[in-house]
């Protein structure tokens, strides 16, 4: 009986011992990060290392403001060592990482901060055109960066440089959330500033901004014509003043004038014209009767001028009309202008023809040397008695019960 308690007692120390045994391996070998650094600097090999349980299949997840990945491990020297790769090393930032499939799971968390040395100075500018006054401003924004692209620490020196005509001004700004910035204001002339910045020895490129002429204020009109008489032919020029802002800088060429024009009779023309040197000028031909205009200007939103008004003499007081045998062919003119000269080709004369006060058609011609000549087609007039009247430079002429 006591051979058989021993020979059951043996084997049970045996695994007892071998049970104690290997709770002592798994303590003795639990994993333990070995690399102390916790700070680096961008671009630099960068290896965790821990010791303890030797597992190739033990993944380490990485996680930084650029993404996350697993890395896998070599064993050297009874080292677990896992190589960061250059898309994290070369980025500065906070790097968090987990060591997997250890139980409980190790984790922590290394800083990698850029370059020593600025190699690049970002830098934006914009808008690039504001308005003087003051009240509009443009907006320069620098950051310094290592040559890995970077952002250097907050509280970076950054030197923001400005010239305007004889002013020139040093701002020294310090970076925050990784950019150093500068609101420049628009001054009351126009004219370009330059802009640049310096940080640490390193120069940006030079920036300019234009600075436009402001909202224009209120400007007058005038008209020019070579003369008065409603000629249908000739040119009158409508011309502003130099427009300005309130400050009395001269708009921007190009800003566009719109003329609008009411006749005597209540209708609406319209003429357009562009500034150069902060004049606008628009063209129009005269009318082709006696007219009064009333010309207004307007620069849409912004800025008006006066009314004027002029107005267009008759061009002559009679004409003469001629009628063939059968009243089929009908002339008008010759056509005289103010001096007694033929007037211009292209001058309207349009015949209206009735039949027992019904307007049947009214034909448009415009003379040619002075003349004009209507001929009436009998498949559209047949025999019968007809009224005609024939119009030209505001003047009527009525011919009643002509028998065609």
């Amino acid at each position: 009986m006591k051979n058989k308690i021993t020979y059951l007692l043996v084997p049970l120390a045996i695994f007892i011992g071998f049970s104690l045994h290997a709770q002592i391996t798994k303590s003795n070998n639990s994993t333990v990060l070995h690399t102390a650094i916790t700070e680096f600097t961008a671009g630099e090999q960068i290896q965790l290392k821990f010791t303890g349980a030797l597992n190739l299949s033990s993944s380490l997840y990485l996680s930084n403001s650029y993404g996350s990945t697993l890395l896998y491990p070599i064993i050297d020297n009874e080292l677990l060592i896992y190589t960061i790769p250059e898309s994290i090393s070369a980025k500065s930032g906070i790097v968090n990482w987990r060591l997997l499939d250890q139980d409980p799971n190790l984790s922590g968390s290394f800083q990698i901060r850029p370059k020593a040395v600025i190699k690049n100075l970002e830098s934006y500018l914009g808008p690039p055109s504001i308005q003087a006054g003051g009240t509009d401003f443009s907006m320069m924004v620098v950051i310094p960066t290592d040559e890995l692209d970077n952002p250097f620490q907050d509280g970076t020196l950054v030197n923001i440089r400005t010239q305007f005509l004889d002013s020139e001004v040093t701002s020294d700004e310090l970076t925050k959330n990784f950019i150093a910035y500068k609101n420049t204001y628009s001054p009351k002339q126009t004219g370009r500033i330059l802009m640049g910045s310096e940080s640490l020895g390193i120069t940006s490129k030079e920036f300019d901004i234009n600075v436009l002429a402001s909202v224009p204020r209120d400007f007058i009109i005038s008209e020019h014509r070579n003369h008065k008489y409603a000629d249908g032919n000739q040119i009158a020029t409508l011309t502003s003043s130099p427009i300005k802002d309130d400050y009395g800088n001269v708009v921007e060429d190009g800003t566009f004038v719109e003329f609008f024009i009411k006749t005597k009779k209540g209708a609406i023309l319209k003429a357009s014209g562009t500034t150069i040197d902060g004049v606008a000028t628009a063209k129009i031909i005269h009318p082709d009767h006696t007219d009064e205009w009333t010309v207004k200007a307007i620069i849409n939103g912004m800025a008006e001028s006066e009314a004027i008004s002029f107005s267009f003499e008759q061009l002559f007081d009679d004409f003469d009309v001629s009628f063939s045998k059968d009243n089929r062919t009908i002339g008008v003119g010759p056509l005289k202008s103010f001096m007694q000269q033929l007037i211009p080709d292209g001058f309207n004369v349009n015949l209206s023809v009735y039949n027992n006060q019904e307007l049947i058609q009214t034909l448009y011609k415009q003379t040619v040397s002075g003349e004009v000549t209507f001929k009436l087609n009998p498949d559209v007039f047949p025999e019968g008695n007809y009224t005609f009247k024939i119009n030209t430079a505001g003047l009527e002429k009525t011919y009643n019960s002509k028998q065609l």
